[in-house]
This record gives C-alpha cells, structure tokens and sequence, in this order.
C-alpha cells in the first residue's frame, strides 16, 4: 500500500505588485509549513518523491517543511486542473509515499475526486468543510502510481491544523 499526500502550500502574503505566481510566504505561511513538515515526519514518515509547483509559495513552503526527498519541480502543477496533477503523479516510477504540493481549487478537488466510497467519511466530511492553506489529505493507493484513476484511492485523514 503506497501513501499520497496531497498539501496545499502555506499561506501567501500579499502580492504589493508582484504577480501571482511570484507571490512569497507570509510569516504564518512559514510557521503553517514547518508544522505540517513536523506532523508528517511524526505521523507518515518518509516521504520518497515531492511534485512541486514552481510558484515562489509552493517551493517555499516545501523549504519550510524541512523535508529532504528527491523533488520535481513542475509548471503544470500551478494553476492545474486535477487530471493535470493526476498526470503528474501517474508519472512516479518507484516511491512508496509520494507528496504533491500545490494550490487550491486543484490540489482538494483531486482528493475528493480519488477518493473512494470506502474512505474514512470523518476525513471526506473536513474535506469537504474546506481545505485551508497547509492543509493535507492522506490517501492510500493501492497498485502503481500509473494506475491511480478516480475513485481507486482510500482517503483516510484530512489534516487543517497542525
């Protein structure tokens, strides 16, 4: 049984300017970050392979986290539409718990549409009460990342606070 976390990036803080894609960290975003990096370390473990937007939130948020796995660096993850992310993902070769990180409404929409009819329903309903910034959902797969298609995954936890 493989693990995907799927983690909307930190909370951004405002653009003075810049364009969206280059907005930064605020300093909540920071701490939200380096608290979801502490709960997955505590409650998953080793994370094997990131997908990461390339927006200056996204990699700054994975900066935050502390967490040291081999990491792609992706455009398509910004601004994506789930079967985006699910391409991306689909792509992973050989990792047993992969993480992507990227933005809402993608990253929570792609949660609920992998998510089983025999999920955990307490995670499917904070799912479904909003997925706010740091905010990750847990799915477990079973079979090859080629083979993840809608509904195959079990979501078992929705974490919003760290």
């Amino acid at each position: 049984m493989s693990r995907l976390l799927l983690m909307r990036h930190g909370m951004a803080g405002f653009a003075n300017g810049l364009e969206d894609f280059e907005r930064p960290l605020a300093d909540a975003g920071r701490q939200e970050a380096a608290q979801a990096g502490d709960w997955i370390r505590e409650h998953v473990g080793d994370v094997d392979t990131v997908l990461c937007s390339t927006s200056t939130r996204t990699r700054e948020t994975l900066d935050a986290t502390g967490l040291l796995a081999p990491t792609r660096f992706l455009d398509e993850i910004y601004e994506a539409e789930t079967g985006d992310l699910l391409e991306a993902i689909r792509s992973v070769d050989d990792a047993e718990t992969v993480l992507l990180l990227g933005h809402a409404p993608g990253t929570p929409d792609l949660a609920t549409g992998l998510a089983s009819d025999d999920s955990d329903q307490d995670a499917v309903d904070r799912l479904n009460t909003g997925f706010p910034t740091a905010a990750i959902a847990v799915l477990e797969v079973d079979g090859p990342w080629s083979d993840l298609a809608e509904g195959t995954a079990r979501l078992i936890d929705v974490i919003t606070s760290h």
